[in-house]
This record gives C-alpha cells, structure tokens and sequence, in this order.
C-alpha cells in the first residue's frame, strides 16, 4: 500500500490524471473501472485537457463505472450516468461501446443483471486499474458498513447516513434513491490496480480507519489493506488523522528510487 499526501484538492486531481494518463500510454486498450464523486471531477478535467492537447488518446480504452442508484433514468441530472457524460465521456474519445455503467432503470429480474455486468467484466479480461472514491462511513462504491468482504455486483440498500448526505443534490420534495447497483467488495479487489483519491475533513476520520484500522465490514474501504498494488491519494485534510504520516512519505522517497514504475 502507497499513500500519497498532496496539499489541496487540485494538485490531487493532476497527480491522479498524472498516474491514470501513464497507465493508459503503457496499456492503450487499458480497462478502467471509474468512480463518480466531487473528488474525481479534478482528475476527469485534466485528463480531459490532456486529450484535447493531443497527448492523450482514449480510443482503445474500455471502461466500467462502479456503480448506479436505483430507480434514475440515464438522463437523469443525478444519475452517473449524466456525471459521467458531463465531466469526461464528452471530453475524451472513448467509443460508445467500450463504456460500461450499471443501468439504475433495469425492472425484472435484478441478479441476472447483475451477474451479467459482473460477466461483460470477466470477458473484457479484468479491470487493470480500479479509480475509488470514499464515503463519510467508509463505503467504496455502494458497498455500505456490514458488507461482505467477498461481496459482487448487486442491488444494495443505502444507509440513512449516505441517502442524508445525497439529499443536497436532489430539488426539494424530490424522491431520493433508497437503493444502488454496486460492485461489490470481491469485484473491487480483483482490479490489478487501485487509486483511492479523498479530499476534504469530512473523509480524515473514514482514511485513518481504512488505512490504519482493522480490517472490518464497518469500514468496507479496509478491505483495501488485503489488496497487493493499492494507492491511497489524499489531500492534507483527508489526511490529517493518519499517525503515520512520516512513515508514509519515506516509503514513498524509496519506492521512487527503488521502484519508480509504480508511480
């Protein structure tokens, strides 16, 4: 595990692009798992810019997003799928067919959809390198404290702390979603690669448990601990409650001398 502290939100956003960017000049047809979430809207922009520059190109690359809520249309203003289009499908050239979201407005039977999504993952041959955000009680993806460590796709309820903190982004007397399809935890970790990007005081509390907790189904992020090649990439704020900071930025100063491939 790598943890990489960087002082605001923007300079997170363009060593995120930075690490994702390489990835995808090494391993053209890269298969990118992607996140939703203000954190990552640093890190589509200036891929983004890196695109429209011409040193960036998108056009082998295959993409599968984490997650939905359930029950919003694609059109809808809150659903991922409109998050994505606005702050990076529509400013790179990644072909229509190569992206893969959850569809929140599926009706029938939920676990054979999930299965399949959990199947077009296998038959892309994995995902290479898996973008996570984190919530205020831990979660990665819609995978809520009491998951299973081992958990897949599937339809998962939210808690009231999590549909609370969406409540802002819905008009008032709006229904908000009760419900997500998320990959779940066993999804997550056979990525062969994991960022994690974290902003803000709001996230200090969820990072110093992820990183320096147990390993618990109360904070789904610490199941990243069991993971082989995982970067944890926060801002000072979220990293504030971590107790060994120093430690962190020697590993940091070696691998970069010893291994500087996985930066």
């Amino acid at each position: 595990m790598l943890l990489v502290l960087k002082n605001n939100d923007e300079e997170l956003g363009r060593e995120a692009a930075r690490i994702v960017a390489n990835a995808v000049r090494k391993n053209p047809a890269i298969r990118l798992g992607l996140a939703t979430g203000s954190t990552t809207i640093g890190l589509y922009k200036e891929l983004g810019r890196l695109h429209r520059e011409g040193s960036l190109d998108f056009s082998r690359v295959v993409t599968f997003n984490l997650d939905e809520y359930f029950g919003l249309s694609a059109t809808h203003p809150q659903s991922f799928h409109y998050f994505m289009r606005e702050h990076f499908f529509s400013c790179v050239n990644i072909p229509e067919k190569n992206i893969h979201i959850p569809d929140g407005a599926i009706k029938g039977d939920y676990d054979r959809y999930c299965n399949s999504y959990e199947q077009s993952i296998r038959e892309a041959g994995g995902i290479d390198l898996q973008i996570l955000g984190i919530g205020r009680n831990g979660h990665i993806g819609f995978n809520e404290p009491t998951s299973s460590l081992g958990s897949r796709t599937r339809l998962k309820v939210l808690t009231r702390e999590t549909i609370d903190d969406n409540r802002k982004f819905f008009e008032p007397g709006e229904e908000i979603p009760q419900c997500a399809i998320t990959m779940g935890i066993g999804t997550i970790l056979e990525a062969k690669r994991i960022l994690l990007l974290a902003s803000g005081s709001a996230k200090a509390a969820p990072i110093a448990q992820a990183i320096e907790g147990p390993v618990t189904a109360s904070c789904t992020a610490s199941a990243l601990q069991h993971h082989p090649d995982v970067m944890f990439l926060v801002d000072k704020a979220a990293g504030a409650q971590l107790k060994q900071q120093d430690y962190y930025r020697h590993v940091l100063e070696m691998t970069a001398k010893l291994t500087p491939d996985r930066l």
